[in-house]
């Protein structure tokens, strides 16, 4: 039963709070009604005793002590889903803003989901294809994996998001449904509508749902961003059988939303200023992602973070990486050197890749020119080094082999176009023929029955 309460007992921010309740519930959602006519939602974060502090969805600055009817929904956050929904473009708490009206609903959810039961997941399996080399080649991201990528302010996350969006899907001759959840926090409008026109233009908008929640909306709306999107997700995956990428941009904004709240809460900080409880908060997120047994379809997140001050050990990242599964790290200096996209290969990793990859998934191959390009890759940095003490004329002539493979892996491998869409035998090839800059006796990461198979000397 809903209950109506007149008046506030007082407003701070985005927080008001009523006193005299009975019955309520933490996370239950409220509906604000000003002066008779405009209507706002929130979510009950707080109850002391008969207190109760409401986080309101929307600002605050015309609401009063006295103008206000406060209704107790009786339920949690919801979002109808069907189907329908894919296509469609919704603000940060789902409610469509395409002009395309409402989606009607075959069944309500609880935005704040439950975690997988771990007895029923299962480990993830096949790869998930992007069509850029340097993660379907070295980083490679795996169904029901959560994969992020640290970026930094300034860096092309953005562009890098988009093509991934255009260009994802479950690799060469597969038939089972697949789409995408595109989430935006705390994003610019021209960066909004950058989204919206690619995925339109690039002819994907009809498999990819969209959130966007703009820099200027409500902060506390940018909190339940990332949860109604997993929501969808969840319901397109394990109801419907599909397998959902799931892209959120930008982690980084969602933590900032949530230092400002706990700020205006009153909270005791932790690290930075962050409250204590943001690893909690980032593990409810990237834990919605994964298999269950007994279901065809699959999870996969790529969340997205700028790294303040490019720090990797900055709270954000750290906590990010102990929860997810690898990362992909783009780099200034190569950002610098007009490489796209600038995914710096040695701090980057991808866990679950070696459970994806080879025969009956990639190709048999894949695994050892992995190794065998991070290897040499390795030895690159040690003859730049070499070469700024010693001037490169004077370097070795294997030294000078291993410069002139940097330069052409950074170049060709690396460096892509940005409407540039690799198969994963494409981005195989373009590594065999880097490794063929080196001698064989080099590639000792390599088995030598696949070194025999696919190494060819080159011509003099």
């Amino acid at each position: 039963m809903a209950i109506e309460y007149l008046g506030l007992s007082k407003v701070n921010g985005p927080f008001v709070v009523l006193e005299g309740v009975r019955g309520a519930a933490f996370d239950e959602i409220v509906e604000i009604t000003v002066e008779g006519k405009e209507k706002k939602l929130g979510r009950i974060v707080e109850i002391y005793d008969d207190r109760a502090v409401v986080q309101v969805f929307e600002p605050t600055e015309n609401i009063s002590l006295q103008n206000t009817h406060t209704r107790l929904t009786g339920h949690p956050m919801e979002i109808g889903l069907s189907t329908d929904i894919l296509g469609r473009t919704l603000n940060g708490i789902g409610q469509p803003i395409d002009g395309l009206g409402e989606i009607p609903a075959e069944t309500r959810r609880d935005v704040n989901g439950k975690p997988l039961n771990p007895v029923t997941r299962e480990y993830p399996r096949n790869y998930i294809r992007t069509g850029i080399s340097a993660i379907d080649g070295l980083t490679t991201l795996i169904r029901g994996q959560k994969l992020p990528i640290f970026s930094g302010n300034g860096l092309p996350h953005d562009q890098l998001a988009a093509q991934i969006v255009r260009q994802a899907s479950l690799g060469e001759g597969s038939d089972e449904k697949f789409a995408i959840v595109f989430a935006a926090m705390g994003v610019k409008y021209d960066v909004a509508e950058y989204f919206r026109h690619t995925f339109e233009e690039s002819g994907v908008s009809d498999h990819v749902v969209m959130f966007l929640n703009l820099a200027n909306d409500p902060v506390v709306e940018r909190l339940i961003t990332p949860k109604v999107a997993l929501t969808v997700a969840e319901y397109l995956a394990f109801e419907k059988s599909m397998h959902i990428l799931v892209i959120l941009t930008d982690m980084t904004s969602f933590a900032e939303a949530m230092r400002e709240v706990s700020s205006s809460k009153g909270e005791i900080p932790s690290r930075k200023g962050y409250p204590g409880y943001l690893y909690s908060e980032f593990a409810t997120i990237y834990e919605r992602a994964g298999i269950v047994e007994g279901v065809n379809g699959s999870v996969t997140q790529i969340p997205i973070l700028t790294m303040p001050n490019d720090d990797i050990t900055h709270p954000i990242p750290d906590l990010t990486g102990y929860i997810t599964e690898g990362q992909i790290v783009l780099d200034r200096t190569m950002h610098g050197q007009s490489i796209y996209p600038p995914i710096n290969v040695l701090p980057s990793l991808s866990r679950l890749m070696k459970d994806g990859i080879g025969e009956g998934y990639t190709r048999k191959d894949h695994q050892d020119v992995a190794n065998q390009l991070f290897s040499s890759y390795a030895k690159v940095g040690e003859a730049r080094a070499l070469a700024s003490v010693i001037g490169e004329d004077e370097l070795s002539p294997l030294d000078k082999k291993y410069l002139a493979f940097g330069n052409a892996f950074e170049g060709e491998f690396v460096g892509q176009g940005a409407n540039e869409n690799r198969t994963i035998n494409d981005t195989l090839e373009i590594g065999w023929s880097l490794l063929r800059l080196l001698p064989r006796e080099e590639l000792d990461r390599i088995n030598t029955k696949i070194l025999d198979e696919y190494y060819e000397a080159p011509s003099l």
